[in-house]
């Protein structure tokens, strides 16, 4: 049975079975949690990722991704897989979550650990920043099963690591270790496994500490087409040139500037 939306954009009020959900003031941690499974993701997973959604379009917060269990994803799960036929593939079940994620307006950090496979791949592909541990296994072997990487590798990948690279994973189902996903710039920090979901958090941090509208509206023009460049920066910059977030920071840097100077003057005066 799906997941009914979250109440009033809450999601402490939800019953999840395949995830474990914890929400902050300005972020909401979600853990894939399948772990007799490798956190293979079904149906019940995405329509509570679904669920999950729904809050953060309500309710504007920095998403947090992870798996339990020294795993991140090792993909779809093969036995709802097997079963599925064509009116599955063109309902695109995951391909439409994955979309949905990559569209939330705050940012989605995926902390990824052990297997990030297939559809679990296509997740972490989802999101605007990854992370991992020396353990990171990450590639796309459905051409091995007799399919393809039909949820978002297939074109999101080469934007991520290029077109050579991206075709060795998708063609010839190469799967990087974490250095190599380092080097390409699929994940763009290592953390040992106990710490890293405190650099996933530290990254939040930073997200966090930038004005929430600035970056709601800059991830939006970020992923605009290239034809609506530079009109919808313009209309973009109008916006935020209006936000009393803005008048605010901007006097705030102005006033510590000021008193910066006053600090020296004072300084100055009092050497010897």
């Amino acid at each position: 049975m799906p997941a009914p939306d979250s109440a009033n954009g809450h999601l402490s009020t939800q019953d999840f079975s395949t995830l474990l959900v914890e929400e902050r003031e300005d972020r909401v941690v979600v853990l894939l949690n399948r772990p007799e499974v490798r956190n293979a993701i079904d149906q019940q997973m995405v329509d509570e990722l679904h669920a999950v959604c729904a809050a953060l379009e309500r309710n504007p917060k920095i998403l947090i991704l992870a798996g339990v269990e020294g795993v991140f994803a090792s993909g779809a799960d093969i036995a709802q897989l097997r079963e599925r036929r064509r009116d599955d593939a063109l309902q695109g079940i995951n391909s439409t979550i994955f979309v949905r994620i990559a569209r939330l307006p705050m940012p989605v950090i995926a902390a990824l650990d052990g297997y990030c496979l297939g559809g679990g791949a296509e997740l972490a592909y989802a999101a605007d920043f990854r992370i991992g541990t020396p353990s990171v296994r990450i590639g796309n072997p459905e051409t091995g099963l007799g399919i393809l990487a039909a949820a978002g590798a297939s074109w999101r990948l080469k934007e991520l690591v290029g077109e050579p690279v991206a075709k060795e994973i998708l063609l010839a189902g190469r799967v990087l270790r974490a250095e190599e996903a380092l080097s390409v710039n699929l994940i763009t920090e290592i953390h040992e496994a106990p710490v890293l979901m405190d650099g996933a958090h530290s990254l939040a941090d930073r997200i966090a500490r930038q004005d929430p509208l600035a970056v709601r509206i800059t991830k939006s023009v970020f992923h605009a087409p290239a034809d609506a460049h530079p009109l919808i920066d313009q209309l973009a910059q109008g916006i935020l040139f209006e936000s009393q977030a803005k008048f605010d920071r901007m006097q705030a840097f102005l006033d510590k500037k000021t008193d910066k100077k006053a600090d020296k003057k004072t300084e100055k005066k009092n050497q010897p």
